[in-house]
């Protein structure tokens, strides 16, 4: 019987050393996702690439992410190309991510590469084709790869002279905010960096009150997306993210200061100060680009929401200078080197250089931020 029970102990621990055995040997294949991988952002028209704005976004690639149905490292790699086949091509960049920002340089180094370029003296075009494509590999050795449709990007080198800079802009939208839910309601813009175009700017009162949501951010009056907020506590998209981000909230009616660099996604909302700023009763542009010259102002309007926040839409400039004043003196004046947006400090600032066109005026007084929005003439 003792013999017995000791075969029976040793067939049990045989068997338990070979399923740990077996459990240690298992091997995770990669399988194909049926989905595949595909772009999921809205590509422009036409992407107008110019020496001045080489260090910007040109755009932010956004794709599904893959799955291979098992725990595996997947890393996404964008490629550029000047041909179709992809027989050559250049890395644009790569994350584990599934978006990623190309900027403007990147594509201009691929746009002459196919032999575009900018000079009217020569016979080379100006505007011509690129292509691009990610591909999708898992683990460290890379052993499954997926690879998206090739899509096509026109691309426009302005020839010198006609370089024509084209800027992002944000407007605030949000029951925390004067335009309230409406999205094509004169809503207030970030102020854009003068030094930093994917940098931005906006001090002032937000309502926290009772049970309010907060605000988001829109890029065109009117229309829902492209439209900006949180997926969590990080900056994101509605491109990114494939549907509505969720609202930045706000703890308290006050004033507050908010800044978004939309190159490294990354923001702040910070309480701000203003009990001993100074109120005005006006405010105006002043100077030979507005019909006044330095006689009489263009008159802006106080916003009803925040009394820091003055504005103007449609206004009519031309080629020249101009200033902003409170109260028709120069007690309080604001201006700057930099066009269309900048930042004044009431200290006898030089005069802001204007090229003419027709826009929507903003200045905020906290601050001295302004910007100037170009509007199609009717």
């Amino acid at each position: 019987m003792k013999k017995l029970s000791i075969l029976i102990l040793a067939l049990v621990t045989l068997t338990g050393f070979n399923a740990c055995s077996s459990d240690d040997d298992v091997v995770f294949i990669a399988q194909p996702d049926p989905e595949g991988i595909n772009f999921m952002n809205t590509f422009s028209s036409a992407y107008v690439l110019t020496n001045a704005t080489a260090e910007n976004t040109a755009e932010r690639f956004v794709w599904n992410e893959v799955d291979v149905d098992v725990p595996t490292n997947i890393t996404y790699e964008v490629q550029g190309s000047t041909t179709a086949e992809f027989v050559d091509y250049t890395i644009l960049g790569s994350t584990s991510s599934n978006n990623l920002a190309i900027t403007v340089r990147q594509l201009m180094n691929l746009a002459e590469e196919a032999g575009l370029d900018n000079d009217p003296n020569t016979d080379a075009p100006n505007t011509g084709t690129i292509y691009v494509r990610v591909v999708a590999s898992a683990g460290t050795a890379g052993e499954m790869a997926h690879t998206s449709e090739v899509k096509s990007l026109t691309v426009m080198l302005p020839e010198s002279g006609e370089e024509e800079e084209t800027f992002t802009n944000f407007f605030l939208v949000g029951d925390a905010t004067a335009a309230g839910w409406n999205p094509d309601n004169n809503n207030t813009p970030l102020f854009r960096d003068a030094e930093n175009e994917n940098l931005f700017h906006f001090t002032g009162r937000f309502d926290g009150s009772g049970d309010k949501e907060g605000f988001k951010l829109l890029e065109v009056l009117g229309l829902w997306q492209p439209q900006w907020g949180l997926d969590g506590s990080n900056l994101s998209n509605s491109t990114i993210l494939g549907g509505d981000p969720s609202a930045f909230p706000v703890d308290a009616d006050g004033y507050y200061t908010f800044t978004m660099n939309i190159d490294d996604m990354s923001y702040s909302f910070e309480p701000y100060d203003a009990s001993g700023a100074a109120t005005y009763d006006a405010m105006g542009i002043v100077g030979p680009a507005q019909a006044g010259g330095w006689d009489a102002d263009t008159d802006l309007t106080k916003s009803t929401f925040d009394p820091h926040i003055w504005y103007a839409n449609d206004v009519e400039l031309s080629d020249g200078e101009m200033k902003f004043r409170a109260n028709d003196a120069w007690d309080a004046s604001w201006g700057a080197t930099t066009f269309p947006s900048g930042q004044g400090a009431n200290a006898n600032d030089p005069n802001i250089p204007v090229t003419g066109g027709v826009y929507d005026i903003w200045f905020n007084d906290l601050t001295g931020r302004y910007i100037l929005i170009p509007q199609t003439e009717e």
